[in-house]
């Protein structure tokens, strides 16, 4: 049955944005909407430029037999930033601060929009990198790597710092931990990563680096390939961090218990 050019187009898009980064054959949607190729043809370009000028993202056309349409998520780094500002103004709250000097994240971390928005932010910026997988530790930083895992169109992993009778066989390695600088333990199924991945490691919090130093460490023994790491946030951290490399979105410049005040920025990941 026929549809209208105008439902047409507004099916057509929420299809794509539904399946970022799946080849759409242009056979799908003249079958979809009984249309002929050069109706659906036309359609596409309006809505190329259209995510074009609103930095929604890019569509590709695939020339060939078997060629279609790839629709990769983006984000203007002017949005990006205008969206960081707005959560450094949000975690600068007072009654965010926790005793010990930490921040209160769990809230924020559960809202849907805010994760659809950061994990949009943090997939444009490894667009080229082909990712395998989103790798994050137990439990806080999982929503974020599933909010990034669909931007990248690509599965995510939890390392886990206890065993789980359910993972089946894994591997483990003993970090020290940044902060308190203990020796801990954190594992991953073995079924969870395939040799050769390449993997992008991503955190809600990051104090001395040692938990994110941990995942590296994971990554190496699956002889998998690290290709960046992103985390929520970070704070000032006295010594040498356990990891130099890396992306955050905010950071907690200034934690004064005494006022019970902080003072929070945008991180450095608009910087490189």
């Amino acid at each position: 049955m026929k549809v209208r050019r105008s439902e047409r187009l507004i099916d057509m898009t929420q299809y794509l944005l539904d399946h970022p980064h799946d080849l759409i054959p242009l056979t799908f949607f003249a079958a979809r909407y009984d249309s002929a190729k050069s109706s659906i043809s036309e359609d596409l370009a309006i809505v190329k430029k259209t995510f074009r000028e609103r930095g929604t993202g890019f569509l590709e056309t695939i020339p060939g037999a078997a060629g279609g349409v790839v629709f990769t998520p983006s984000i203007t780094d002017e949005e990006a930033q205008e969206y960081i500002e707005s959560l450094a103004e949000r975690l600068s709250e007072e009654d965010r601060l926790l005793p010990g000097g930490y921040v209160y994240l769990s809230d924020m971390l559960g809202q849907p929009d805010l994760l659809r928005k950061v994990g949009r932010i943090i997939a444009a910026q490894y667009l080229d990198k082909k990712v395998d997988a989103v790798m994050t530790v137990a439990t806080k930083g999982v929503p974020i790597a599933q909010a990034v895992s669909y931007y990248l169109n690509a599965p995510f992993v939890i390392v886990r710092r206890d065993s789980k009778i359910t993972e089946g066989s894994t591997v483990s390695v003993n970090y020290v931990s940044g902060s308190s600088e203990r020796i801990e333990k954190m594992e991953l199924s073995k079924r969870s990563l395939k040799r050769g991945s390449k993997v992008l490691i991503v955190d809600d919090f990051m104090k001395g680096g040692g938990t994110v130093n941990g995942m590296k460490s994971l990554i190496e023994e699956f002889e998998a390939e690290l290709v960046g790491i992103t985390v929520f946030a970070e704070s000032k951290f006295k010594g040498e961090r356990a990891i130099d490399d890396y992306n955050s979105l905010l950071f907690v410049q200034d934690v004064d218990t005494s006022t019970k005040t902080i003072t929070v920025v945008p991180g450095n990941c608009f910087d490189k």
